[in-house]
């Protein structure tokens, strides 16, 4: 199972997300395993106190089967339905959503081969927020950033940071950023005279360059087909294997024979005098 750790930082920092492997059949399943998409609605990662919010998840086109769960600063890897949230079917609902449901959001699946994308979700007790994507963005495409206020005044007039650094001023409180790249990766918030500011977001970019995308996961076919294949190879091979190691193993432990003992004509001169002698002996 895949584990992962948060951390809630004061206001001003980004929410952090670890995660480590658990045991798995690196030899056999490895290049099976698959990632699940995870889906916030309404689209967004900030949310104001008393909001409504759904969580779903698929993966092959399957939404059936997955455990939606999160870490907050109180809880560690905690499950929908348990002490927070409700499961809807396929979903994981959360009717009304208050600054302790700040934290990092996942799915798995039931028999915990399979985990999502992770999402940080930030919910603000005060009167504005901002807007931004809560997945990565990819090269090339549009973002466009609002700074949404409770209640909402007539004349929104709103500042954007990035990284703690004021981009621009927008009178009608929302801004887009055409064409991203990596260089707009970065911390965001936005600013009203009115409201005071929001809590920071992260927004990610995606390498948009195919050729350095990382290779699609292989299809369920595929995969099937790779393990049928090994085990093919092992069932055919393997009696083969251990008959040689066993046809080794016999060889170097058999028994040594000795050497035969000398014949008579081996002897030395010596010993055919002796033999003359006594045959004179005789003759008298």
């Amino acid at each position: 199972m895949i584990k992962h750790f948060m951390q809630v930082l004061p206001e001003g920092m980004l929410m952090k997300s670890l995660s480590r492997p658990g045991p798995v059949l690196t030899s056999l399943l490895c290049c099976t395993t698959k990632q699940a998409s995870l889906t916030v609605r309404p689209s967004r990662s900030q949310f104001f106190s008393w909001e409504s919010v759904s969580l779903s998840c698929e993966a092959d086109g399957s939404f059936a089967g997955w455990m939606f769960r999160r870490n907050t600063s109180d809880e560690e890897e905690t499950t929908c339905g348990a002490s927070w949230g409700k499961v809807d079917g396929s979903s994981c609902h959360i009717s009304y959503i208050d600054p302790l449901d700040s934290g990092v959001y996942w799915c798995e699946s039931i028999e915990g081969a399979t985990t999502s994308n992770t999402v940080n979700i930030t919910v603000t007790g005060g009167e504005v927020i901002l807007q931004s994507p809560v997945l990565p963005v990819t090269e090339g495409e549009d973002v466009t950033l609002s700074c949404k206020t409770r209640p909402t005044p007539s004349d929104l007039t709103a500042g954007f940071y990035k990284n703690g650094f004021l981009i621009g001023t927008e009178p009608a409180g929302h801004m887009t950023i055409h064409h991203v790249s990596k260089s707009d990766e970065g911390l965001y918030k936005c600013h009203t005279s009115s409201h005071g500011m929001s809590r920071p977001s992260w927004i990610a970019v995606l390498d948009g360059n195919p050729t350095n995308a990382a290779p699609p996961p292989a299809s369920a076919s595929a995969s099937a087909h790779v393990v049928a294949r090994l085990v093919f190879h092992l069932v055919v091979f393997f009696p083969y294997g251990v008959s040689t190691v066993l046809m080794v193993s016999l060889y170097r432990n058999r028994p040594t024979s000795t050497a035969p003992p000398h014949r008579a004509e081996g002897r030395p001169a010596e010993d055919c005098d002796d033999l003359v002698a006594v045959s004179t002996v005789h003759h008298f």
